[in-house]
């Protein structure tokens, strides 16, 4: 290949790259977002069903609102992938601290925090931590308090548990 075909071809993908970032997520792709939050990752035991930081399972960590955070796009998916340093918040990505992939951090850098990040429930693929942080910002982030109209939107019907909140 020429040096100008070289320069084509990386023009031509990095086009086709920027093109799918921007391309609106498609109800599916949520729709997955909501069933590893749920399920493989299982926030809801921490961060509440609704995200709003009313956790589901009181023998698990107190996990923040997600429905007030500013943490964008990029936050999300570091933060799923790498968890918080001296904090509750588990690393879902398998080799986060092998390597120094997230914070510069390895294994032995953790031992000095005074608050151990517990075992994840499950390990995330990259796709799936960007399909969570995709759902969460469609779906939770800035979306304000859950409400009845919030939450038959949420989850698609007038489930028992919107049946609970007020109008």
């Amino acid at each position: 290949m020429t040096v100008l075909g070289t320069i084509v071809a990386a023009a031509f993908f990095a086009t086709g790259a920027a093109w799918q970032a921007t391309q609106p997520l498609s109800e599916s792709d949520i729709a997955d977002g909501m069933r590893l939050y749920q399920q493989k990752g299982n926030c809801q035991a921490c961060h509440g069903w609704a995200a709003d930081g009313h956790k589901s399972d009181s023998q698990m960590p107190d996990g923040p609102s997600l429905r007030d955070t500013k943490l964008n796009r990029s936050g999300l998916v570091t933060t799923i992938k790498c968890g918080r340093l001296n904090s509750q918040m588990p690393a879902f990505d398998k080799f986060a601290y092998s390597d120094g992939r997230c914070y510069g951090k390895t294994q032995a850098d953790l031992k000095s925090y005074p608050t151990r990040m517990p075992d994840r429930p499950a390990t995330l693929q990259q796709r799936e931590i960007e399909l969570i942080a995709d759902f969460l910002l469609a779906k939770v982030v800035g979306k304000g308090p859950m409400d009845r109209a919030k939450c038959i939107e949420f989850w698609g019907s007038d489930t028992d548990v919107c049946k609970e909140l007020g109008k």
